[in-house]
Order: structure tokens, then sequence, then C-alpha cells
């Protein structure tokens, strides 16, 4: 299968640069998985398609404030974006400019840099964060290529304190307008942090419109994936098959694969809200079609002609060209459906990308 056949041409201008408010007013374009039919809808327009006892599964992951900026005198800036934690102290980080940032290389954040600046050798100093008696530093103990391991002198939960202080918000790449409130990429379910993204599909909902669900007997579940920046990284080769798929860490606990096995069971509808939630579930069911419970990575690639183990519907966005989540959203509707969806999407002016409009795949409701 070739990477070209998930391209498609988009206008600059319709990639969403700002988040919709209030949240459930964004535009859902809706697909009949019987028909083919598209509608017109608004996200807050969901309750119309979700009935008694279905279930939503979210993903109730948590963004940190994961891009330290540092302001060092000689070479003006450099950056250590949180990338995949690998104990309480260690990270593996993207950072910039990385020939800077060498092997053993020690950044300390501090209230006031020492002067002369460059005796003190590869030390590396900051004047940011000026918080508690502890001074963050961060040493670098690995390398590859723009990579690094990188361990800090504080422990994660502290840390995470102090990150939420003088880190910012990690915006995708193609969002250049500064965000006002870090709250707009955080969904209204954020619990567990680790996150260097949001699963944006959840982005739209509201305290209103959870409520609304919940008096139609509508089911909320929780899973949880934490999205890496593997989920930002394209598709280079152009057979899709020879791709070397990123991982993520997924979790979902005892008691909601025991109700959830038993909603599959007894035949309700599963919507899954963004496709974290999708690998998360189709990750932990096997061939037998029973959802387990663990904690673990997984790197599942799901593209065109993979056999659908658990979900039935799917609330998403408006995926990037030639993206894994492009092939993932095609093989649950048929690439040829998905790209008159996403062709009358842009006719019709719709927001992509993570600010976006919606979309949701649903078995109609006879």
């Amino acid at each position: 299968m070739k990477l070209s056949e998930f391209d498609y041409d988009l206008p600059t201008e319709l990639i969403a640069q700002t988040p919709i408010y209030p949240r459930d007013h964004s535009r859902l374009l809706v697909i009949d998985k019987k028909t083919w039919d598209i509608q017109d809808k608004h996200f807050y327009d969901l309750v119309d398609y979700l009935w008694e006892n279905d279930v939503l599964v979210v993903n109730k992951t948590k963004v940190i404030n994961a891009r330290l900026k540092w302001v060092i005198v000689w070479w003006k800036e450099c950056e250590i974006f949180l990338h995949k934690q690998i104990d309480n102290t260690t990270w593996d980080c993207l950072v910039y400019p990385w020939k800077k940032l060498k092997v053993w290389t020690k950044v300390i954040l501090e209230q006031k840099p020492p002067t002369p600046l460059y005796k003190r050798g590869q030390v590396l100093v900051s004047p940011l964060y000026q918080g508690g008696n502890k001074t963050l530093s961060a040493t670098i103990k690995d390398i590859s290529d723009s990579w690094r391991i990188v361990e800090f002198n504080i422990w994660w939960i502290e840390f995470l304190e102090i990150i939420e202080k003088i880190g910012e918000t990690p915006l995708p790449p193609y969002i250049k307008e500064k965000l006002d409130d870090s709250n707009r990429y955080q969904t209204i379910y954020s619990k567990d942090s680790w996150s260097v993204a949001a699963p944006t599909a959840w982005l739209h909902f509201t305290e209103e419109l959870l409520e609304k669900l919940k008096s139609k007997w509508v089911i909320i579940e929780e899973v949880l994936l934490h999205v890496w920046l593997g989920t930002f990284k394209s598709v280079e080769t152009e057979n899709i098959l020879e791709h070397n798929m990123h991982s993520e860490l997924i979790s979902i606990d005892k008691e909601t694969s025991i109700r959830l096995n038993n909603y599959k069971k007894q035949g309700k509808k599963i919507t899954a809200v963004w496709t974290t939630s999708v690998r998360t579930l189709e990750s932990f069911t096997d061939e037998n079609w029973t959802l387990w419970y663990w904690e673990k990575e997984t790197s599942i690639f799901i593209y065109p002609w993979y056999k659908w183990r658990f979900i039935d519907n799917l609330i998403t966005n408006f995926h990037l060209p030639k993206s894994t989540l492009m092939m993932l959203v095609s093989a649950l509707a048929w690439k040829e459906n998905i790209k008159k969806a996403y062709s009358y999407a842009i006719s019709q002016k719709y927001r992509f990308f993570s600010f976006w409009d919606a979309m949701m795949i649903n078995w109609w409701n006879d």
C-alpha cells in the first residue's frame, strides 16, 4: 500500500490556529457507515447520535508543559523538549541546538546567573526558575542524533510542579499563534500527566455536553494513552508497511476492562474518542474479542484491511496528509470514503488539525 494514497491538498488557511469557544460549538461532520451519507452538524449535536447505554471511551491523559526554553548568554537559547519518561528523574528528550548539548553538559536553572558565565565550563545557566529552595538542573547522559537522555536532579512529582511554572505548552509545529490559556489544550477529563500532545477530539467536550449525555444514560469509560512525540513522526517510506511505528504507553485497569467486555457482549456500541482510545482498545483486545487490562507500550499500526476487534464508532479530527492517523481512519471507513469526506470538508471550509472541527464515523441508529 502506497503512502501517496493517503495524501491530499489542504489550503493553509484551513489549519486552525486558535480553539473555538465554547468548545462544543465547533462543527461536526457525521459520516454514516451504512449509507456513507454526510451531514453537517455542530459538536453539541452529538447528543442526537448517542443513545441509552451507548459507550463513550475517552483518554484521561494530561498534557505536561514539556517545552523547557532556557536563555543562554553566548548562544541565546537552548530548548529541552521532554518526550518520554524513563524513570523518576530521567527523560528521553529532543534538544536544540543539539550540537551544543553534548554528553555530560549540565544545564542549571537558577535565579541569577553567575558572572562571568564562561568560567563555569560546560555548565549552562538560565534565570528562569525562581521558586523554592532547590535549583533545577539537567545533565545530558547519552546522545543519539538530536535526541538526548537527560537526567534531572528533582523527582517526578516536584518536577511536574516546577515545569508547570516554567515550561510551555507543546503545541504542534503547524500552530504558529501563542495559546493565551494553556487549559484550552487540556481536556476536561485530563488527570494523569505525561502527554506532550492532547487527545484533541476530547477537547470539544464541555461539562454541559457531558451532563446531557449522562442524562440520556450514555456510559463514559476512561482508558489511558500518553501521547508522545512519535505521534507527529511523518511516514517517510512509500511502502507504508516499511514504516517504523512509534510506541506509546497505554493502560486499562481491571474493573474498566470487565465493564467494557460486558458492554460488548451485550451489543452496546463502543464509540472511541480520538485515535488514542482506538489504539488503546485495539491493542488490549485479543483474537477472541476479549479486552485485557495491563500497562504496556504499544506500537500498533492500523491501516486499511485491519480486522477490527472492539470499537464500532469513532469521534476524531481531520488528520495530516500521509500520517498514520489518516491511515487509521481510512481503515475504519475505507480510504475512498475518507478522501471524499476530506474533500467535502475542505470545500465547506472546515477547520483542520488540533484546534479543529470534528468528524464522527457512525453506525446510524435505527
